[in-house]
This record gives C-alpha cells, sequence and structure tokens, in this order.
C-alpha cells in the first residue's frame, strides 16, 4: 500500500519496544484504532465489529467484583480438547504465530482478535498465560459483554492435572503499568481509573475561554508513556524515510499556534443513554471537551520538508494520513486535510503555553482542529454485531451545545459575570453583530438589575411571586471551522425560546484566537426570569422533611409550615441549541440519530430542574430549585455522587488510585 508514514521513536525510561507514530498515505480510510503491528488474519466482521465496539471506545459497565470476574466453566464441554500449562506458555506465547490465552479454566486462541485490539501488541504480554492478573489492572475488562466476546475464540480447557484445588491455574503477578502515570487534578470526575478518563465539573469546565491544562479532560486507552525526549520519522509513499528530533523541529520550523477545540466523539453519551436507550462506552457527561491554543509545527511544512510532492499524487483525494501513538492508538485524516494551507493540523509541542502535559501527548501529539477523534455510527436501528466497513468514516464534528451552569433565585447575584457580579462580569459578548460589556447589560426578559454591592449581600433584584431571576452559562461547537452563529435557549421545555448572548473571546486581548477558521468552541451567557407556576394543592411531605414545627421560605419571604405538608413541586425543562454559520442546527431529540456507540451525541441538551424547600446554609429554609445534574448554586450534584460511586466501586477491585 502505498503510504506516508510519520513515526516517532520517543526514547522513555522502561525497557520496551517504542512503537512508531506512523502518518501514513493509505487509498482508503483506516478504523481510529488500527494497532501498528503487521495485520494477521482478520476475524468474522461480525467478531470484529464487536471487538472494536467493546474495547476500541471503554465501557463504563458496573465493574465486577472479584468473584464474578474469576467464575469457572463448571462443566467443561467434552467436545473441546485439554491443554497442558507447559504447551500453552512454550508454544503459543508473544512469538508463536499462534498466541493463546488463558482465564479461569478456558483457553482461548486470540489470533485473529490481534488485529481489532486498540491496545496492539500489548495483549501479547498475557500471550502464554493467564489474562487474570491483567485484568485485574485493566478492570475496563471486567463487563459481561467483554466476556462474551472472549468466549468466541475459546478452543479449549486447561487439563485438570494443572489446575489447583481452587479449580484455577496457580496464580501469577506482574507490574502494573499505570504505577507511573501523572497526579492528576482531583476536581476531576473519573470515569475510569486504569487507564485514566475524566472530565472537569461543569463549573470549572468553561470557566474561562482556555480549559486550564489540568482541567482538560483525559482519555486514555492505554497506560501514559514516559518519554525524555524524541524523534520524528516520516515514512512517504515510496518507503523513503525522513528523521527528526524534537529539538530540530522547534529550530527548523516556523513555530505556529491554533486555538482549537477537542471533543471525544462520545461526549454527552449519557444524554444518549438517558434518552434514547442504552449505549456502550464511557458515560462521559458534557465535559468530554476542551479548548486550549496549540504551538507546534504546521504538518503541511514538515510533509513539504520530507520530500512529498502532492502534484505526484494523482489519488492524493483518495489518501490518508495515518498517525500511530507510542500508546498503539492511531487515527487516520484525509490527505487533502492534512496539506490543506487552511487546514491548520499541527504537530504540537505546547498547550497554553507551556510545555505538553504527558496526558495530552508529550512531547509531540497531533491536533486536527474540527475532526471527530473515533469516527464511526451506525443507524438507530444497527446493533453491535455490525460490519464497520459499511459505515462511512466521519470526519467533521456536527453542532453541539450545551449548558454547563444554572443559577436561580438568590444564587444569580453569585454569578461573576452578572451585573455587581464581581470577578469575570466584564465579559464581552457579541448580540446582534455587536460587541457587548456584560456588566453594563440589564436581564434579557422581566425585570432590571439593581446596584449589587461588592460584598455580595444586597439583595437580588427584586422578584414577584410569579417570576424567579435564572442565569444560565455554557459552550457551543462546530467542527470543520464553523462559527456559531446562534444560541437558542429556552425555560420552558421548548414551547417558547430566545436567543443567549455570545461571548467574544478571540477580541480578548488576553484570550487571543489563532488560526485560520474557527476552530475553537464559543462560550455562551443567559439571563432573563423564570416563571414559577402557581402551585396546586399540597401533598404529603416526603418523610425525610416531615418534622413537625419545621419551617422554611418558599423564595418569596413567605413562610411555609412544614407540618407534613408541602406545596407540589412544578418542574420545568431548560434546553439549549446552536445554529452555525452554515445553518446547520442540533437535531431535537436523541432518537433519531441513536447509536449502539453512543457517539456524536449532539441532540438539544436539556436540564430538568424542579423547587424544593430545602433547608439553607445558614440553618434558614429557602426555596431553590434542584437538578439530578450537576450545575450551579444551590444544585445536588450528581457528578460528585458518580465519582464517589465510581470510586467506592475501584477500590472494591483493588484499584482504587
Amino acid at each position: 500500500i502505498p503510504r506516508i508514514a510519520i513515526t516517532s521513536l520517543l526514547n522513555h525510561s522502561r525497557p520496551r519496544r517504542a512503537p512508531p507514530i506512523n502518518l501514513r498515505l493509505l487509498p482508503r480510510p483506516l478504523h481510529t484504532t488500527s494497532p501498528p503491528h503487521h495485520p494477521k488474519p482478520p476475524p468474522k466482521a461480525s467478531h470484529l465489529a464487536s471487538l472494536l465496539l467493546t474495547t476500541s471506545l471503554l465501557l463504563t459497565l458496573p465493574l465486577l467484583s472479584k468473584s464474578e470476574t474469576s467464575s469457572l466453566d463448571p462443566s467443561p464441554s467434552p467436545s473441546l480438547p485439554l491443554y497442558h500449562l507447559s504447551e500453552i506458555h512454550q508454544s503459543h506465547g508473544p512469538t508463536s504465530p499462534e498466541p493463546w490465552v488463558t482465564l479461569n479454566n478456558k483457553v482461548y486462541n486470540i489470533t485473529s482478535w490481534l488485529p481489532a485490539h486498540p491496545g496492539g501488541d500489548v495483549i501479547l504480554r498475557a500471550a502464554g498465560g493467564s489474562l487474570e492478573p491483567y485484568w485485574e489492572i485493566f478492570t475496563i475488562h471486567n463487563s459481561p459483554h467483554v466476556k462474551e466476546i472472549l468466549e468466541e475464540y475459546l478452543i479449549g480447557y486447561i487439563h485438570p492435572s494443572d489446575l489447583g484445588p481452587d479449580g484455577k491455574p496457580p496464580a501469577t503477578s506482574i507490574e502494573d503499568p499505570f504505577v507511573n502515570d501523572p497526579v492528576r487534578d482531583k476536581r476531576l470526575i473519573t470515569h475510569t481509573y486504569k487507564p485514566r478518563n475524566a472530565e472537569p465539573p461543569n463549573q470549572e469546565l468553561d470557566k474561562g475561554f482556555y480549559t486550564e491544562n489540568g482541567m482538560f479532560y483525559v482519555r486514555h486507552h492505554m497506560w501514559v508513556p514516559e518519554e525524555d525526549g524524541g524523534e520524528l520519522v516520516v515514512e512517504l509513499p515510496d518507503g523513503e524515510e525522513r528523521r527528526y528530533t524534537i529539538g530540530e523541529l522547534k529550530k527548523r520550523f516556523k513555530t505556529e499556534r491554533v486555538t482549537a477545540t477537542l471533543q471525544c466523539s462520545g461526549n454527552r453519551r449519557n444524554d444518549m443513554t438517558r434518552h434514547a436507550g442504552k449505549t456502550n462506552g464511557l458515560q462521559w457527561g458534557v465535559g468530554a471537551i476542551s479548548n486550549a491554543v496549540w504551538e507546534g509545527v504546521k504538518l503541511k511544512d514538515l510533509l513539504k520538508d520530507a520530500g512529498l510532492e502532492l502534484e505526484q499524487q494523482e489519488n492524493e483525494k483518495d489518501m490518508h494520513a495515518w498517525f500511530v501513538g507510542r500508546e498503539a492508538y492511531s487515527a487516520s485524516i484525509p490527505l487533502p486535510k492534512a496539506t490543506d494551507q487552511n487546514g491548520d493540523v499541527l504537530l504540537a509541542w505546547g498547550m497554553n503555553g507551556e510545555t505538553l502535559p504527558r496526558d495530552h501527548g508529550f512531547p509531540l501529539r497531533v491536533v486536527v482542529p474540527g475532526n471527530v477523534a473515533a469516527r464511526r455510527a451506525f443507524g438507530p436501528n444497527e446493533g453491535g454485531k455490525e460490519d464497520w466497513d459499511k459505515a462511512p468514516s466521519i470526519q467533521e464534528m456536527p453542532v453541539t451545545s450545551a449548558i454547563t451552569g444554572v443559577w436561580v433565585g438568590e444564587c444569580v447575584k453569585k454569578v461573576s459575570w452578572m451585573p455587581g457580579g464581581g470577578i469575570g462580569s466584564g465579559e464581552r459578548v457579541n448580540g446582534g453583530g455587536r460587541t457587548i460589556d456584560m456588566a453594563a447589560t440589564p436581564q434579557k426578559v422581566g425585570f432590571t438589575p439593581k446596584p449589587t454591592s461588592s460584598d455580595g449581600n444586597t439583595p437580588c433584584p427584586e422578584t414577584t411571586p410569579d417570576n424567579e431571576p435564572i442565569a444560565l452559562q455554557g459552550y457551543a461547537y462546530s467542527g470543520g471551522g464553523r462559527k456559531i452563529t446562534r444560541v437558542d435557549v429556552s425555560l420552558d421545555g421548548g414551547a417558547t425560546w430566545d436567543q443567549a448572548q455570545l461571548v467574544d473571546d478571540c477580541s480578548n486581548p488576553a484570550t487571543p484566537c489563532y488560526g485560520n477558521k474557527s476552530w475553537g468552541w464559543t462560550r455562551w451567557r443567559y439571563n432573563g426570569t423564570l416563571p414559577v407556576l402557581s402551585l396546586p394543592p399540597t401533598v404529603p411531605l416526603p418523610p425525610a422533611l416531615a418534622k413537625v414545627g419545621q419551617d422554611c421560605e418558599d423564595g418569596f419571604g413567605r413562610s411555609v409550615s412544614l407540618m407534613g405538608q408541602l406545596p407540589k413541586k412544578q418542574c420545568t425543562t431548560l434546553i439549549v441549541k446552536a445554529t452555525d454559520e452554515s445553518y446547520n442546527t442540533q437535531p431535537e431529540s436523541h432518537k433519531g440519530i441513536y447509536n449502539v456507540r453512543g457517539n456524536l451525541a449532539t441532540a438539544w441538551h436539556r436540564v430538568k430542574i424542579c423547587p424544593e424547600c430545602t433547608k439553607g446554609n445558614g440553618g434558614k429554609g429557602g426555596l431553590v430549585w434542584n437538578t439530578g445534574e450537576t450545575y450551579g448554586c444551590g444544585f445536588r450534584k450528581e457528578a460528585e455522587e458518580v465519582r464517589e460511586g465510581m470510586r467506592a466501586a475501584s477500590e472494591s477491585t483493588g484499584n482504587g488510585k
């Protein structure tokens, strides 16, 4: 196959083979998880689809206990042969053309699994031995679905004479490859620990236009390589190679900067799960997205220097540039994107003015602005065993948006960008083609704010029993460099709409935008009034609050007695949707775009909120608006509960680090 390969042979402290980062020109798109080893005979299409589905993007099904993962087959099939451990170890180890592995008392031939395994040759570490010690570290495998797939490769059983009293082979121990992973910010919400996959809490997500490096979402398939330098190797279609050190890249080429948002293709997958059906993959909230300014060398300049002559590539439009990472993960993009003067594809060594962190690709990573990472999505009726080759490759990310903060009632005065809010109140937003200073802008709907003292003790703007002040914030983003032109907000489930104000971050000298197109996200702000519906007859108070004599205020200064009765909650659904400059807009529902992988979950973002009478921090109750997700002041933080639950589950399997 004619190809261009960019290979980064990076020095590292561990005595391990350093697989290349290949940028290859190929006549057809590659799946983004192609391993860097030489292909073995491929499995059946249904097997391959299932394997990629399960292991490429990590599952977040409940972690199984050790007893659940170590169950034995009580009645081995008499039609399958028995094998001695010595035979498996000596004849089917890492260097064998037919590597085998064991799990409990079963034997599996994983030869046809290798081309599909996203970790590439890493799986060969277990060849000739047991998977169990590896699965105790890589807990992502501890799910029923993964075990179902493994059963397709069952070829026999371990001979009973090699099993211990417990019916299992002798235990083995291995080095934990994650022991030297970077220390992460404790504020991150972790979905899996080994490998680490985490997103920032909503209140930190879009606090600034550029996401601080420690809060940038973390997405890994393997442990983080330890690097102390590096060499980049570019392999051209004719097989010629050109090598560069990282220092040479910095000295010989013009340093370029590009402002670009990166987003996992599974961002908001949890929304699709909740609103359309079960999906396989990490159940990301709205935080698998972050924005940064990247610094490095333009890929087109590097390819030209390496000797690529585009005019001689007759099939350029059909060729792909293939990148293979040190951690064995790979991705490809069309060659026209890689060499586009305005495409801004970088080989980056810097992030937000700092050296690229290990968690985000140190010492060198590719940044492809506007493109999706893992790029396969099936139809709503297609299951997990479809032929992946028939699913067209998706390159550019569709338009999306999300709510990251909600404040209601007294909480509104705590919002930094609201009038009198203090820090951040001078944000400049774009509304109707002009720049607006939020500190001088009244609420869009319902009332005009009063001056607020700097100490925050002055009450919020006056309200009536018919409304509550509300403030919302969030982000919007579209792939392909398309600019966000409008963000629509509804406070009543879509019955009525209003427009949010777009923060004009690129005009701020402190956050300039770099690049030829709008590769970064757009932050938006909205402030108005939330109708409070008339309350119907009271209903029994929840037992947890039904204490005789307990009183609270209803939000309007009126005392409400909690003598076993409470006004029925009146909930509403907040909605946001965005439109880009090509007039692409978000689909209304996830049902129409549902896919079993949960990729590209870009439907309208909905947040249901309900008023509840609860006890305030000062010992005095108040009517606050609670939601089941993580948002602003006065809201129950579900993500924190999820984080604690996942930590407890991880600790129960011995992986709580």
